[in-house]
């Protein structure tokens, strides 16, 4: 495994802990500033939250929250590399029993998943979802959509999107209201209530 780089967990029973990362084209871990400002939007929420990081990348999100409590997460990459470091940081970490990977990609995951069973509680979804796709790819709306119209949401649920701050307006269900959003440099965060 060719490591290019690191992540830090910044909160949580792993806070400090460096975890490596990838060199992968269109992959662009989550600045500990832009964490810093989600995980203050969410300090109480995390615990007993399912969480669902579905363009994991270096695991940056996924990892801070099963950090901060959250008691299942899943992170759903493709690309081989980047998969190799989440299997090892989740096993440096010790949290095979809190961590999920799903190998392959976010469309197919929605597909195989949305009317499934996808943790392993008896719940039927996840709390939090973490949408933090390649820019370039616009794979926003499309994703928005599909777990609008699947079960995978539960009640309440809130959606975590992190995009260009440069680009269009953010394109999201109009059932969907905006709680939180805030620029950091070139990154728009945005929290969404389903």
């Amino acid at each position: 495994m060719k490591k290019s780089g690191h992540i830090r967990i910044i909160g949580g029973q792993w806070r400090s802990r460096r975890l490596g990362c990838a060199r992968v084209a269109g992959l662009r871990p989550s600045p500990d500033a832009v964490r810093e400002t989600l995980f203050n939007w969410l300090p109480h929420r995390l615990h007993g939250q399912f969480c669902l990081d579905l363009f994991a990348g270096s695991g940056a999100l996924g990892f801070e929250a099963a950090s901060r409590g959250a008691p299942n997460v899943v992170l759903v990459e493709s690309h081989p590399q980047a998969l190799q470091w989440l299997r090892a940081n989740r096993g440096a970490l010790q949290a095979e029993n809190q961590v999920d990977i799903f190998p392959g990609r976010a469309e197919r995951f929605l597909r195989q998943h949305g009317r499934g069973q996808p943790s392993r509680d008896a719940r039927k979804g996840f709390d939090i979802i973490f949408l933090d796709p390649p820019f370039a790819g616009g794979m926003i709306a499309p994703v928005c959509e599909t777990l609008r119209g699947c079960d995978l949401l539960n009640p309440g649920a809130l959606v975590y999107i992190e995009s260009p701050h440069a680009g269009p307006a953010l394109p999201v269900p109009p059932d969907w209201h905006i709680i939180r959003e805030k620029r950091c440099g070139a990154v728009r965060s945005t929290l969404l209530q389903t």
